[in-house]
């Protein structure tokens, strides 16, 4: 009997069905076949809707940004590879050489190396100002200001930014406002609703929540603002995984359950670690003792977020025998994860800057970033009594 020619190099057509999956189908494909030449003209000139290569977009990737759309009131927002590319989208695809940016001078690390380091080097001018006083912000001003970017809550030092007089000042100025939401989220903040222009995240944190993606998201207001972006996300390759959306989009379904949890928790661990004998200062937004408490109770309407900061006596050597006293709390430098993560920004996040530029920002060999997750509170506090205590 003759055999046929064999064909299994050949792509097999989707089964059809009358039912549809109720979990989102993953697609790893990275290029998508069209009917005809005039087929495709007709996708990139926008008169048919599909996708041609995974650089330039594919489904995983809008399902998440749709929802996240969603949550921050927008439209249009893109998904990228992390969320420093999304920040990176949105400098390159609006600012030119010969523009300038102010930055808060609270901002995560890699934010501030790229507008100390990077952005220079390709003739764009950056300048720093403190995120809770709008007037340093006016004096940071030039001609050429194109740009600020702020976060509503500093990395790590949690200090709440004067969104409302940076916003008015931006305004006046005809200058884009940037926010890096990531710390407080949509459920704990609506950047849009309070003058900002574009709205940036680490999806890879809180709104994922699991470790296990690294993703980004961008959105601006102005849609040939939002077509500048995604162009350069396009044509610089930022792109994002398919399998990485594919999870965040699961992560982000439990994200509230997730976030008003931790939320709660970081509240009592905060008050906890108060408490304690070796602890010298501890910062969350809620507690009456933080230094920006009032701003922050009218800013986020009483949300303090998951992110608590701490700072124990004895420098380095306290701060290595506190962490090897909680080897059941995870020393990674991430946050957002559903369990509960230490870190020590002056080793991980902010460790090229200077000694003298952290202590300046109040980051000491004794401050410690906590990303507070969904475990019971009591056994969370316990932990930490136990490595306070050894730390000292």
């Amino acid at each position: 009997m003759t055999k046929p020619p064999n064909s299994i190099v050949r792509r097999t057509p989707w089964p059809e069905s009358s039912s549809r999956p109720v979990a989102t189908p993953l697609q790893p494909s990275v290029v998508y076949a069209s009917a005809s030449p005039d087929a495709l003209d007709a996708q990139y000139e926008g008169r048919a809707k599909g996708y041609t290569y995974a650089r330039e977009g594919h489904p995983n990737a809008d399902v998440l940004a749709r929802k996240i759309d969603g949550l921050e009131g927008a439209s249009g927002g893109i998904i990228t590879g992390s969320g420093m590319s999304a920040i990176a989208a949105a400098f390159f695809g609006v600012l030119k050489a010969g523009d300038h940016v102010i930055g808060a001078d609270q901002l995560y690390g890699r934010s501030l190396r790229m507008m100390k380091e990077d952005l220079p080097r390709l003739g764009i001018e950056t300048s720093f100002a403190d995120p809770t006083d709008p007037a340093a912000f006016a004096a940071a001003i030039r001609p050429n200001t194109r740009m600020i970017l702020v976060e509503v809550v500093s990395n790590p030092t949690l200090r709440v930014a004067d969104v409302a007089g940076i916003a008015e000042l931006a305004r006046a100025h005809r200058i884009l406002l940037m926010v890096d939401n990531t710390f407080t989220t949509p459920r704990g903040f609506q950047p849009f609703d309070h003058g900002a222009d574009i709205v940036v995240h680490s999806v890879t944190k809180l709104l994922s929540g699991h470790s296990d993606a690294t993703l980004g998201y961008v959105v601006a207001r102005d849609p040939e603002l939002q077509a500048a972006i995604t162009s350069t996300a396009v044509t610089f390759g930022l792109t994002a995984s398919p399998f990485d959306c594919w999870l965040a989009e699961r992560g982000l379904h439990s994200f509230e359950l997730r976030y008003d949890r931790a939320e709660a928790n970081a509240a009592r661990l905060a008050d906890a670690l108060a408490e304690m004998s070796n602890v010298d200062k501890v910062l969350y937004p809620m507690r009456p003792d933080h230094p920006d408490h009032n701003r922050a109770v009218a800013l986020l309407g009483g949300r303090g977020g998951n992110m608590v900061s701490f700072v124990v006596q004895g420098g380095r050597d306290a701060a290595n025998r506190l962490v090897q006293a909680a080897p059941q709390i995870a020393f990674a430098p991430t946050l957002g994860d559903i369990g509960t993560t230490l870190s020590h920004p002056a080793s991980s996040s902010h460790r090229a800057l200077t000694e003298e530029g952290r202590a300046a920002l109040g980051i000491g060999e004794g401050f410690f970033r906590v990303s507070v997750g969904i475990e019971d509170a009591d056994l969370l506090i316990s932990e930490f009594a136990a490595a306070v205590a050894a730390s000292a």
